[in-house]
């Protein structure tokens, strides 16, 4: 069992997530909430994030205590071309390298991201109870939807049901071998064959979710957990014209070259905009070039790494130009701004259909200048755009709070 807590009236939960943006800054903004919430009793909760080192100074800087998750990094007899041995093996490694430190820093509960299942599985070896969190919608195959990374609507009529059908049997070969991989790997260090959280958290606003018939038991919505990796501001360029905001995939998977499409076709749209290019890393020199090429005057473009959510919220934002991750798209709804997508690989694509499909933007594949200008124009030109943005951000009212979860389990 975990060992004894320093104040017995604080709870110390453990978060586990890998070193991706997508999947670390979650996990901050979950030890945030923890860290600023105290039950009627009194009663208070302490974090520990473990994640990967790229944010560790940063988290600090902001108060969170985060610590290096240790096995994630890959040894030479590693399969990464298998993502399920991958998955699998690499969690039972993480898993018994994790455990020690979980006892010694006498957590009670892990919260462990859904692709970094050995968070879980140390919380097993440890003997406390654990709450899986996906930074993003529900993507459990379902046997009312066709398989999540498609893109596709449920299949209307006996045609649309049998495509379904006939696309679940042809990945449900994947899911038993990644299952079977699975049960290996813990059994390897002895645990049993299926994986039990106590919970599991969905982080996205029910506006991006899909219905199903089989919404798992223990399954809540509790809203985007969204993080800042700074304070800064941006400063606005001057002028009336539309502000449009260009936030480039973070995502090994994402869309590529997106940065010189987008202000070439941001050129095109016929209008004195105004854009703000906001990303991890942001070459001033390269989007400088980009712009003399495309005619955007240099004055009526910032670049560089600053709080997305605070421009986002200010309301001058009509357009946000993203890649399709979650992390942005959540950010960008929830202030109900609506987007254009130019999705990458990975679940970008699923997510992207599902804005277009709500109203809420435009898909843009493949990209090229002049569809990202036809996309943008229809944004700004089409007021239900807005009006679909708009109630996926009031949807935000429908949300479990990840604490109440927490606390819940605790309880017992």
């Amino acid at each position: 069992m975990a060992g004894a807590r320093a104040d017995s009236r604080t709870h110390r939960i453990g978060i586990v997530a890998g070193p991706d943006a997508g999947h670390a800054f979650p996990a901050f903004a979950l030890a945030r909430r923890l860290e600023e919430s105290i039950r009627p009793d009194g009663v208070s909760f302490g974090a520990v994030v473990y994640t990967g080192t790229r944010w560790l100074d940063e988290a600090a800087r902001r108060g969170i205590r985060a610590l290096e998750l240790p096995g994630l990094t890959a040894r030479a007899d590693d399969d990464d071309g298998d993502a399920g041995d991958k998955l699998s093996g690499r969690a039972a490694r993480i898993a018994c390298a994790l455990e020690p430190s979980l006892v010694a820093e006498g957590v009670e509960l892990v919260v462990s991201d859904v692709i970094t299942v050995g968070g879980g599985w140390a919380a097993e070896l440890a003997g406390i109870p654990w709450v899986e969190c996906s930074p993003h919608p529900l993507y459990d195959a379902s046997r009312g939807l066709p398989p999540v990374g498609s893109g596709l609507a449920v299949g209307e009529g006996p045609l649309g049901r049998l495509r379904d059908a006939v696309m679940r049997t042809a990945t449900a070969r994947s899911i038993r071998l990644g299952e079977r991989q699975r049960a290996r790997a813990r059994a390897s260090i002895g645990l049993p064959h299926t994986p039990d959280p106590a919970a599991r958290m969905v982080a996205t606003l029910p506006g991006l979710e899909v219905r199903r018939p089989d919404w798992p038991e223990r399954t809540h919505i509790v809203g985007p957990l969204l993080w800042e990796p700074t304070d800064d501001l941006f400063t606005v360029p001057e002028g009336h014209g539309p502000l449009i905001m260009v936030a480039p995939s973070t995502a090994v998977t994402g869309a590529a070259d997106m940065v010189d499409h987008v202000l070439s076709g941001l050129g095109q749209v016929g209008r004195d905009v105004r854009v703000v290019v906001s990303g991890l890393d942001i070459d001033d020199a390269t989007v400088a070039g980009i712009c003399a090429r495309a005619g955007l005057s240099p004055g009526a473009v910032v670049a560089g790494l600053a709080r997305q959510d605070r421009l986002l919220a200010s309301g001058e934002v009509e357009v946000l130009i993203c890649g399709g991750g979650h992390g942005i798209l959540a950010k960008s709804l929830t202030h109900g701004v609506p987007v254009v997508t130019i999705p990458g690989g990975g679940d970008q694509w699923e997510l992207a259909n599902r804005v277009s499909r709500s109203g809420a933007g435009e898909l843009v594949r493949p990209v090229t200048a002049d569809a990202v200008a036809s996309a943008v124009r229809a944004v700004l030109d089409n007021p239900e755009h807005l009006t679909a943005a708009r109630r996926i951000a009031v949807s935000a009212g429908e949300v479990v709070d990840p604490v109440w979860v927490i606390d819940r389990v605790l309880r017992g």
